[in-house]
Formats: C-alpha cells, sequence, structure tokens
C-alpha cells in the first residue's frame, strides 16, 4: 500500500516537471536569461501556465519578470516615467502625474462583467455575461495587443504577509503606469510564491492598455471591457488604464475574495479600518463602509486618529474574536475637496516631497491642480483633454472642468504620518464597530446605533441607500440601494451574501456593534446640509464611548440615538465648537414618512432586483416600518429626539 501511494505520488511529482518544463519551452525565447531564471524559480506550474497563455495571446515583445529588489521596483516608475504613460514634470520631489482617456474616467459598470457559465446563477442586479461568450470576446480583444511592447509580471499580495489573511495573487500588464500602481497599493509578493505549494488558490490579472495614442492614452474606450472569470480567479481588462479597471486587485479582485470568503466562512469587505482614540489612552478600531466619495477616506483620516484601512478588508473570526486586516498597502483616494481646512493632514501630505502619483488632475505650474483644493485654479493647463482653457468643450458637446471629479491620488499608506502601527499584524484587529454610510438626504439621522446584529445588517446594511456620484462613469444624481456598499462587487447571489453576514456574526463570541451614519441629510424645506464636513469627529467618537458602555443612548423606531449633553460635551472638545439644542433637534428629528417611504423602495429592490432575498429581510424591515407608525400615531410624522426615552 505505501508504496503504491510512494508510486502515485512520484508518477504526480513528475506530471508536474513536465507541465512546468513544457510551459517554460514556450516561455524561453520571450525573455532574457535574467528573467528566465526568475520566473524558473517559482515552483507553481499554474504561475507558468497562465504566463505562457498570456504570452502566446497577447504577443508582447519581451517580458519582465519583477522579483521585487529595489532596483527593479526603480526600474518600473523609471520606465513609467520614460514611457509617457506618467510625467515627472512636477516641482515636488516625487510627485508624478498620470492621464486617462476623456471616456476612462472611472469604474466602467457598463464594462465589467462577471462570466459566469452555464447552469450558474448570479442576482440579476449584478452585470454578467455567458462565460464562453465573454471569453470569447475578451481574448479576441486582447489577440496581439502587447505586439511591440514588454509583459511586466507582477507578483504580489493581499493581506499581511505570512497570515491566515494572505492570499497571493499576480497581474500581467502592458503598462509600466499599472505596474508602477501596484508598487504603492500592494505588498510585494515574489518571495511568497517562491515559497507556496502547487495548491495554493491565487488570483491572476491580464491586462492590457490595448491601442495608444500620442499621449499614451488608450483610445479604443468603446471597446473597453472588464471581465471576471471566477472559474479560474482571473479579471481580464483590455482598453482601458484607469486604476479601478487596470489594476486587478482592487474592486476586481474584491469579487473573487467574495467567493472565496463565502466558500471559508469570512468576509472580504468595501472597508476602511481606523483607530479611534478614547479616554485613558484606548483605541477602538471602526471599520466603515461608504460608497465612494461619501465620506469614507475622509473618516479614515480624521485628525488624531489612526487608519489602518482605506478600501478593502478581509474580516475573520479568530477564536471568537471579530478580526480585520487591510487588504491593499496603499491608498487610490478621491482629490476632490480636499483642501487645508477640511482634510489639513492628508492636505499637507500631498503637498510635500514623497512618492505621489496624481491622476486626471490639472497640471499648472509645474504643481498638480484639483477640484474643491481651497482655492482658485488656474484658467488654463493641462489635463485629461489635452491642453485646457475655461470654457473649453469636450467631444461629448459639454464643458470640460479643469480636473476630473474623479481625479484621483495613489500613495503608500505608510507614508502617511497616521499609519497605524498594527497595518502589517498578520492577525489583524479586533473591530469594535461597523459603520455603513450613503448619500441619504432624506430619511436617517446622521448617527444612530443598531439594535442588534441582524438589525444592523438588514436596517444600515441591506438598506444602505445613496445618491449615484462621479466615482461611477454613468449620470449621477440618481438614488439607488448599494447593499453594503459593495453591491457591484459580489459575486455570489446577494441573498446568500446577506446570510453569509449573518451567520459570521453569530458565530463570534464578542459581535462588533453595528453603525449608520449619514453625514449628507438635508433640511427638507432649505435643502441645506444639516452636517458640517469636520460633524463625523463628533460621531466617531461618540461611537468608541458606545462600544466601551461609556454612555446611554436614546431608543428611537429606527436605532439607538446620541443624548445631546453627550454630543454637546464631544463638539466642546473635539471640535472647539458650540452645539446647540435647535441643531440637535433639526438633525436627530425621526422623519417618518421619509423613512417609511425608503422602507418601501429597499423592499422594492430586494424583491424585484434579488431572486434569493431572505425571508427574515423583509421580517426586520417590517418591524421598523411597525415601530415607526406607532411613533407617528403617537406623536405625528416629525418626532423630536425629546420625546423618545432613553434605553
Amino acid at each position: 500500500m505505501v508504496q503504491r501511494m510512494e508510486a502515485k505520488e512520484e508518477k504526480e511529482r513528475m506530471h508536474r516537471i513536465w507541465r512546468t518544463n513544457r510551459y517554460l519551452e514556450t516561455l524561453k525565447s520571450r525573455m532574457d536569461k535574467e528573467n528566465f531564471e526568475k520566473l524558473c524559480a517559482i515552483p507553481n506550474p499554474e504561475v507558468h501556465r497562465f504566463i505562457a497563455e498570456a504570452a502566446e495571446l497577447c504577443n508582447p515583445k519581451n517580458i519582465f519578470i519583477c522579483s521585487d529588489t529595489p532596483d527593479e521596483i526603480a526600474y518600473i516608475k523609471h520606465m513609467a516615467i520614460a514611457s509617457g504613460e506618467e510625467c515627472a514634470a512636477l516641482a515636488m520631489p516625487g510627485h508624478t502625474y498620470h492621464f486617462d482617456g476623456y471616456y476612462d474616467q472611472g469604474r466602467d459598470r457598463e464594462a465589467t462583467k462577471f462570466l459566469v457559465p452555464k447552469g450558474d446563477r448570479l442576482s440579476p442586479a449584478l452585470k454578467q455575461i455567458d462565460r464562453d461568450e465573454g471569453l470569447k470576446e475578451i481574448f479576441d480583444l486582447l489577440r496581439g495587443s502587447m505586439s511591440g511592447r514588454t509583459m511586466i509580471v507582477r507578483f504580489l499580495i493581499l493581506g499581511p504577509a505570512n497570515s491566515v489573511f494572505t492570499i497571493p495573487c499576480m497581474e500581467c500588464t502592458d503598462s509600466w503606469y499599472v505596474a508602477h500602481s501596484v508598487s504603492l497599493l500592494y505588498r510585494c509578493g515574489y518571495e511568497t510564491f517562491l515559497n507556496m505549494n502547487d495548491d495554493t488558490e491565487f488570483f491572476k490579472t491580464l491586462h492590457s492598455s490595448g491601442k495608444l495614442d500620442e499621449r499614451m492614452i488608450s483610445v479604443d474606450y468603446e471597446k473597453k471591457r472588464i471581465y471576471i472569470d471566477y472559474v479560474t480567479n482571473t479579471v481580464y481588462s483590455v482598453n482601458t488604464q484607469y486604476a479601478g479597471n487596470s489594476v486587478g486587485f482592487k474592486k476586481l479582485a474584491l469579487r473573487l475574495a467574495i467567493r472565496k470568503a463565502h466558500r471559508e466562512g469570512w468576509l472580504a469587505e468595501h472597508f476602511m479600518i481606523m483607530g479611534v482614540h478614547g479616554p485613558g489612552g484606548r483605541k477602538t478600531y471602526v471599520a466603515g463602509a461608504f460608497p465612494s466619495a461619501c465620506g469614507k477616506t475622509s473618516t479614515a483620516m480624521l485628525p488624531g486618529e489612526t487608519i489602518l484601512a482605506d478600501d478593502i478588508a478581509y474580516v475573520r473570526n479568530i477564536d471568537g474574536v471579530c478580526r480585520a486586516v487591510n487588504a491593499e498597502a496603499g491608498v487610490f483616494g478621491i482629490l476632490k475637496d480636499i483642501n487645508p481646512v477640511n482634510d489639513p493632514l492628508l492636505y499637507s501630505v500631498l503637498t510635500s516631497p514623497g512618492e505621489i502619483v496624481f491622476s486626471n488632475v490639472l497640471v499648472k505650474d509645474a504643481k498638480p491642480w484639483w477640484l474643491g483644493m481651497g482655492c482658485d485654479l488656474p484658467s488654463e493647463g493641462i489635463n485629461f483633454s489635452g491642453k485646457w482653457f475655461k470654457g473649453k468643450i469636450g467631444p461629448d458637446g459639454k464643458e470640460i472642468p479643469p480636473a476630473s471629479e474623479n481625479a484621483r491620488y495613489m500613495i503608500s499608506i505608510k507614508a502617511l504620518p497616521n499609519c497605524d502601527p498594527e497595518v502589517d499584524n498578520p492577525l489583524g484587529v479586533e473591530l469594535g464597530a461597523i459603520i455603513y454610510g450613503g448619500r441619504d438626504y432624506r430619511a436617517y439621522v446622521p448617527i444612530q446605533q443598531a439594535f442588534s446584529w441582524e438589525h444592523g445588517v438588514v436596517a444600515y446594511g441591506a438598506a444602505l441607500e445613496t445618491e449615484t456620484t462621479f466615482a461611477i462613469t454613468e449620470e449621477k444624481g440618481k438614488y439607488e440601494i448599494n447593499v453594503m456598499s459593495i453591491q457591484d462587487f459580489v459575486s455570489i447571489p446577494l441573498g446568500q451574501y446577506i446570510g453569509n453576514y449573518i451567520e459570521f456574526g453569530r458565530r463570534l463570541k464578542k459581535q462588533p456593534l453595528i453603525f449608520g451614519a449619514n453625514y449628507f441629510l438635508r433640511d427638507l424645506k432649505t435643502g441645506e446640509f444639516l452636517n458640517s464636513r469636520r460633524d463625523k469627529h463628533v460621531w466617531v467618537k461618540w461611537i468608541d464611548l458606545r462600544v466601551h458602555n461609556d454612555v446611554g443612548a436614546i431608543r428611537t423606531p429606527t436605532g439607538l440615538i446620541p443624548k445631546y449633553e453627550d454630543l454637546a460635551r464631544l463638539f466642546e472638545r473635539v471640535l472647539d465648537r458650540e452645539y446647540k439644542w435647535e441643531d440637535y433637534v433639526r438633525q436627530f428629528t425621526i422623519r417618518v414618512p421619509e423613512n417609511l417611504r425608503k422602507i418601501e423602495r429597499v423592499k422594492e429592490f430586494w424583491t424585484t432586483k434579488v431572486d434569493d432575498a431572505p425571508e427574515f429581510l423583509f421580517q426586520i424591515l417590517d418591524e421598523q416600518a411597525e415601530r415607526l407608525i406607532k411613533a407617528r400615531e403617537r406623536f405625528g410624522d416629525y418626532i423630536p429626539p425629546d420625546k423618545f426615552e432613553e434605553e
């Protein structure tokens, strides 16, 4: 028996060697000896297969294997500039800028689809295409797309190294800008690939910028495609450079991680994570899910607190404790409205020496300029449209702004002075709270705590409603449900996703508290915002106090809200500002009609857009509606907070 098993193992080993040699043989003529040896050092035949098939399809002139040495990382940055994909003509040392195409300014929902094999299904709310049809289409677009160029191969990891959270990943791209971007956004992974087993699951991305113009910008935007093949854990993208489409490990690989998390019983989330300092020197880690441009990064960057993650987090149950890590190692943040008054720390970083890549800004006088930076912008310069001047009209007949509303910066998180020291902890950090927040102009109060894990998951997460923003390439100003701020990326049926959340919480010995945030509540008569941009710091400090049971709360039909006296103290201490009773009433009055309509919109979404909605979801929403109706019978449509009792 033992001999037969040994013989079988030896046969399998020889077959792996044969497969490896076969793939390597096809690659030998496409790279020099040094790069070939770097690839041969990786023992995994699946790595060799993916590179060999990518090279056969895209036909690059040569292949550069990055083994993460400092010289190689510096060479990639140099080539990003030498190729013209980035420009270093900025006064501040270390700063470069990049332009995407006129129609390539954000994530493209219409062009981004799941490849779904026959017999499988995803929720109707998710963009999808038959897998065979989609693969044929994307392969036709990728065929020969790298002719005359170098294919750069980057090995990376998602999550800290040597951790239960670690996911190896690799990207093949013909863009030096993309290859440079991942140096800032992710942890190096060549060493991990040298030591991983044949059966280790890893993610793969194949990207080509496609045809480029003289400014090194992708021109075939009508043929832009971003397809996710969850059968093989592969992301394909072509005819795009915008990092949200071309860097495969942003939201694209998040879709793959969600499926992996579903199989293994953990959560892959669109979370920021921050460390909130509380009384006695304690620090409470708070996660937050906000759709793009809804306050996520500005919350994570609040002065005096620390940032551990700004975009994507992995969350696991470790010995009954909810622990989380930053899947990434850098920030791809929105520049709009970052100014020295509202975001002094981040503004200081962005205007100081250091390695930063700006995209789709206005460049004038060797400086990057963006919308809302707190000063007058030049009336001319260079931007994503070429030479720009005030009043310039674009090819779509619209006036071109000085900079894109979705202009971005890219920086290593460790370059931030408030980077949390636990950012690379292989065990992650314990989450004390989770916030779900969007752009809800009409219904929810600025901050409220859920009655339970289940109530928070449904009433704040599954019911997260927001206005579409410039971070998505479609008409802004439309209201939509954006489940957990992750709806676009969920690669399993949405009902299963919510069910996973509920079960994950139930298995914890210690559940994080769940909060709903709304920084965008408006006065129903005047339309003015009822929150200032800085108020969020008070809401976050109140969350810390609630996690540690330091203050009480008032029980309303939609959740637990702060008491006036607690907020008054926090406003004075945190913002050095008087908090008036009138402001409290305006912010925390429960708007019964608007909340009931919100519930109806949420129920309609889960009824018409999702074909596997769990029954408990409707039960929790109906219970909230019933509480609202009973409160209206007692107090009317608009109920000030002093009408409700403390918990």
